[in-house]
């Protein structure tokens, strides 16, 4: 970081004595204007689109080309002065038009669609939570029922199909 820049979003700061601050304030409005709540069109473009309008936004994806070149990773969005960039941080979150989707940006890639969560809970009530261990086959027992065994067996080959119990 710079004493120039912000920490995070690198944004330009305005200086002492600088002439002009409108531009400075204006180019970090423009890059707050990508940064809050971003929208991308697709995640991945090697290269500019053709026909871009203001407000709208890319990830751009790796080996890029063109105007692009040097920026693999980052938001690339169109405004009436030109392309505008901003270098994804770790952790940094996007709606992908295309996936109809969430995108975030982990361990130096764009993961799309994933959710990453320790448990889900809806009204209060988990409903989603860390893989369990395995449930132990139902064997021998001084009453056999038959139709209870096959339907806790079928219970059981269902969880570990779906991944929800071990195997």
């Amino acid at each position: 970081m710079s004493d120039d820049t912000t920490p995070r979003l690198a944004l330009p700061f305005l200086q002492t004595g600088q002439a002009q601050k409108e531009l400075t304030h204006n180019e970090a409005l423009a890059l707050l204007d990508v940064a809050v709540q971003p929208i991308v069109e697709t995640i991945g473009l090697t290269a500019p689109p053709a026909a871009a309008t203001p407000g709208q936004c890319w990830v751009v994806g790796t080996a890029a080309t063109g105007a692009w070149t040097g920026r693999d990773n980052a938001l690339a969005a169109w405004t009436t002065s030109g392309w505008r960039f901003l270098a994804a941080i770790e952790g940094m979150a996007v709606w992908s038009r295309a996936d109809t989707t969430v995108a975030r940006y982990l361990q130096g890639h764009w993961e799309v669609g994933s959710v990453r969560a320790q448990q889900v809970l809806i009204n209060g009530i988990r409903v989603v939570a860390a893989r369990q261990p395995a449930i132990a086959p139902v064997f021998g027992g001084t009453v056999i029922d038959i139709l209870a065994r096959r339907a806790i067996a079928n219970i059981i080959t269902t969880l570990q199909q779906h991944g929800l119990i071990e195997t």
